[in-house]
């Protein structure tokens, strides 16, 4: 996967371009579960700003957005954005924009930061860069959510390579770890 905003851009855009659902996140058994376990990892908390970055299609936004005051989403992904601002129409307190992480990370501070299934698709320079932007904008009391497949890929690093090297990049605190099948949630503090 390319490094480069516009590359990488590219590349989501194809993906979204061909099909509405490329991951089957709307019919999928394993990401329903997967999504109730992400939102169980919260520990039913309320969140004043949250930050997810790789919104796709908005699912998991939709999740997010009744414990959240604000919510800002971003993706690479022009047409997912699309998807996602028509799925949240009328959720005024999500704000959606387009952006390259690490690259295109906002200079605002977040309670709730969460990074679902996007971390493998980085370098691993770019991964430690997250993780030490992550660890700045989070509040003191918030949290830093990790949702990775553990499956094979095409891809240099796994889900357990990200965790492992985002862990290590920053100064975080582990407060919640659940190994499924085929992922892994990993929630971090200061």
């Amino acid at each position: 996967m390319s490094s480069d905003p516009e590359g990488r851009e590219a590349v989501f855009d194809a993906i979204f371009a061909s099909e509405a659902d490329p991951w089957a996140f709307e019919s999928s058994a394993y990401e329903r579960e997967k999504r109730s376990a992400t939102m169980a990892a919260l520990d039913r908390r309320q969140f004043g700003s949250a930050f997810e970055v790789g919104c796709a299609n908005g699912l998991l936004t939709r999740e997010l957005t009744p414990r959240c005051k604000s919510l800002l989403a971003v993706d690479v992904s022009s047409k997912a954005l699309d998807r996602a601002r028509v799925r949240l129409s009328g959720c005024d307190h999500v704000e959606f924009i387009k952006g390259n992480v690490p690259h295109d990370w906002p200079v605002r501070t977040f309670d709730l930061i969460v990074l679902s299934e996007v971390l493998y698709f980085l370098s691993a320079e770019e991964v430690a860069l997250t993780s030490k932007k992550a660890r700045r904008s989070l509040e003191p009391e918030g949290s830093c959510l990790l949702v990775n497949w553990t499956g094979p890929t095409d891809l240099p690093l796994d889900g357990h390579d990200v965790v492992n090297l985002f862990e290590a990049s920053a100064d975080w605190r582990s407060t919640f770890r659940l190994e499924a099948p085929n992922y892994r949630i990993d929630r971090f503090g200061m």
